[in-house]
């Protein structure tokens, strides 16, 4: 019974780590279609109504995000519950659990402060750029908390012992990432408030100078910085992935599989990325562009849990 029950809760441990990239990617599009202002200057209420009478397709689209964020603490509470009663209050899946709904707490917080200040819509402030950037490492300290609550309720947990050099280059792949998709948040906001036209033959390079031009707003200056930083990194997650799939296909075929699919997902997300920026950034190639950056933040954590955590009793 205790092992049907642990295989329930990770079934709907990760359904809820899919709910909410689904969340995410909604916020996503709540910024493509500047509906961040449909309902208003104010919170929780919608231009000051519980439910708006006569919305506009901005309101819909906001209010419907909302109502979507706030089931997030309602699931979370029952899963926080759920493990609470599977496994314990002191256990690793009631803690990663309990984490998870302290990161939807700052995620609505956040989300609040972007609504209450008016950092939304057409706002182009690097205020509002700054909070963005946060608002997405949230996103991933939230998905990656998740994916912890789903790992470790594994019978047995999986477990490798990496070299000190390869556990360095985990946890060092770990930070890059994070700060890529700093720059990536910035850079979609930039995308979505000053829109570039299809790039056409040597009309890529003439979209840089152009970028690059000291009269340009700093969110089109940046522009740049993202897809640099990216291939980067793309480098380095890669030989990180060739080095986990080597150091531990003798160890544990789950974390070597993830390891590969670090690669693999890797490669992905450099394709996306590029026709992101060669199709002008419209908002399917920005939401399929995110969606890749939460998987592969999620196989970086799988890995990075497996050589953290110590083998079960």
């Amino acid at each position: 019974m205790a092992s049907t029950n642990s295989n329930w809760f990770i079934r709907l441990a990760w359904a809820f780590w899919a709910y909410l990239v689904f969340v995410i990617l909604f916020g996503a599009w709540v910024r493509i279609t500047h509906s961040g202002a449909g309902c208003g200057a104010h919170w929780p209420t919608c231009n000051g109504e519980i439910i708006p009478l006569q919305p506009s397709l901005e309101t819909i689209i906001e209010y419907t995000h909302r109502l979507t964020s706030g089931l997030c603490g309602i699931f979370g509470l029952a899963m926080l519950a759920f493990a609470g009663k599977r496994f314990g209050v002191r256990h690793r899946v009631f803690v990663a659990q309990a984490l998870t709904l302290l990161f939807i707490i700052f995620e609505g917080a956040i989300g609040a402060g972007l609504v209450l200040k008016e950092l939304v819509a057409d706002d182009a402030s690097s205020a509002r750029a700054m909070v963005i950037s946060l608002h997405l490492v949230n996103t991933f300290f939230l998905t990656g908390s998740a994916a912890a609550a789903a790992f470790f309720a594994m019978k047995p947990v999986p477990h490798v012992s990496m070299s000190p050099q390869l556990a360095w280059m985990v946890r060092g792949t770990g930070a890059f990432m994070v700060l890529v998709a700093m720059a990536g948040a910035i850079t979609a906001l930039g995308d979505t408030l000053f829109p570039v036209a299809v790039t056409e033959g040597t009309g890529f390079f003439a979209h840089i100078k152009e970028d690059l031009d000291v009269t340009s707003h700093f969110l089109v200056r940046l522009r740049i910085f993202h897809p640099v930083l990216a291939i980067i990194f793309a480098l380095v997650v890669i030989m990180t992935g060739l080095r986990v799939f080597d150091e531990t296909k003798d160890q544990q075929v789950f974390v070597s599989k993830m390891g590969k699919a670090l690669m693999h997902c890797t490669l992905l997300e450099v394709v996306v990325g590029s026709l992101n920026i060669f199709l002008g950034a419209p908002g399917y190639m920005q939401l399929i562009h995110l969606f890749f950056a939460q998987v592969l933040w999620t196989l970086w954590a799988v890995v990075f849990f497996a050589s953290w955590q110590q083998r079960d009793a």
